[in-house]
């Protein structure tokens, strides 16, 4: 194959493969924003889902298999793959596989690409030993980088876009644009006193044992849920055969609403404006943390309860510095969540303690942000700089 030097290159490709809704692609689309926005540095996305692409993207409809938004070229990954001269550095995502075309493209480059393949986030012990590790193709002459998120030094951080806990602090800080915010939502009041909770997460057996806890409470909350997998549950135990967006639900002291699919940004604004987050998957977990608001991670369940590892890895970091009561109620309810406890019990000890809860939260979120962000530590990694 003839060598592409004496071609244009982009710099930076990322192929993504939609596993989990929205969760892998959330953070390849990110992290391409992230690239251009923050870096000017040009980017061309890989996609396999269009469809669900577009519900982050809405303008994507109008233009199937090709389209740039925000400075990134996002294009639709099809089989056959496209002739195409590789960037100077190439992401796989979450392990997704590149085509055999494009390799055999990067091998016949010189200088070679930068393959990179970006991992799942873990908070497990062996991840930083394994940051930045390489391995050699089997019979190319390419050589692969494992690159690791974390939230510990010597791993590759998380993402965050540069202004994001400014912007944050004065969305908070205003009860005006907040109110405005859910307004556009369609939630036009907040009950005096309640306790505003957004709920985005996969299908879940306990759904209802906890709707049922949140009812019979002493306070009232408000339930904003997102379209979205988890809804079919709510609208089940309502006795609903359907739940459009704007749907209201009430029982007891639960009021919820059924919120539109929203990009991105406002999504962000969504855990900004809440009292307490349910979040699923990875790129969503992330923002939560962001968020400084107390959360619960409904993680991508695993055959064998592979994930319960993953998880306890993370609570463990997560409740350091807290008291033992505090702690224990958060481990304990999010066990629950994720399928391992009593709902109702538990959700009561953990409602107790939200209010210790919050304090701890906007530290774990001040400290994750002294570390650098993921986007930042790929390009330095990529211009062969330590971090």
């Amino acid at each position: 194959m003839k060598p592409l030097a004496a071609d244009p290159r982009l710099a930076w490709d990322i192929f993504c493969r939609v596993v989990d809704n929205f969760g892998d692609i959330g953070v390849g689309w990110r992290l391409a924003r992230g690239f251009a926005r923050d870096h000017q540095l040009a980017v061309r996305l890989w996609v396999d889902d269009w469809n669900a692409f577009s519900r982050l993207c809405p303008q994507a409809l109008a233009a199937p298999g090709r389209i740039g938004i925000d400075g990134v070229d996002i294009r639709q990954w099809r089989d056959p793959f496209p002739e195409v001269v590789p960037a100077e550095n190439v992401i796989e995502a979450f392990g997704c596989e590149l085509p055999q075309s494009y390799l055999l493209a990067m091998a016949a480059c010189e200088p070679k690409p930068k393959w990179i393949n970006l991992e799942y986030l873990s908070a497990e012990p062996w991840v930083g030993g394994c940051h930045r590790l390489s391995s050699p193709h089997p019979r190319l002459p390419l050589l692969k980088h494992f690159f690791f998120p974390g939230f510990v030094p010597g791993t590759g951080g998380l993402l965050r876009e540069p202004g994001l806990l400014a912007a944050r602090d004065r969305f908070q800080a205003d009860a005006v644009e907040r109110a405005a915010f859910l307004g556009a939502l369609g939630v036009d009041r907040v009950p005096p006193g309640a306790r505003v909770v957004s709920l985005f997460g996969y299908e879940n057996p306990g759904l209802g044992a906890w709707l049922d806890a949140c009812a019979d409470g002493d306070a009232p909350m408000l339930l904003l849920v997102p379209e979205g997998r988890i809804v079919a549950g709510l609208t089940h135990h309502f006795g609903r055969s359907e739940a459009p967006v704007g749907s209201r639900f009430a029982r007891g002291a639960l009021e919820a609403r059924i919120l539109p699919f929203v990009d991105q940004d406002a999504y962000d604004r969504l855990l900004w404006a809440c009292d307490l987050n349910f979040v699923r998957g990875e790129d969503s977990f992330v923002r939560a943390q962001w968020a400084a608001r107390p959360f619960v991670w409904h993680i991508y369940r695993q055959d064998g309860d592979a994930h319960r590892v993953k998880l306890d890895a993370f609570l463990d970091l997560h409740v350091e510095g807290l008291d033992e009561h505090p702690a224990s109620a958060l481990q304990g309810f999010w066990h629950a969540w994720n399928g391992w406890g009593d709902m109702a019990s538990k959700w009561k000890l953990f409602a107790a303690v939200l209010p210790q809860l919050l304090g701890h939260e906007r530290r774990w979120s001040d400290t994750l942000a002294q570390a650098q962000d993921l986007t930042t530590a790929l390009v330095q990694f990529s211009r062969g700089r330590v971090q």
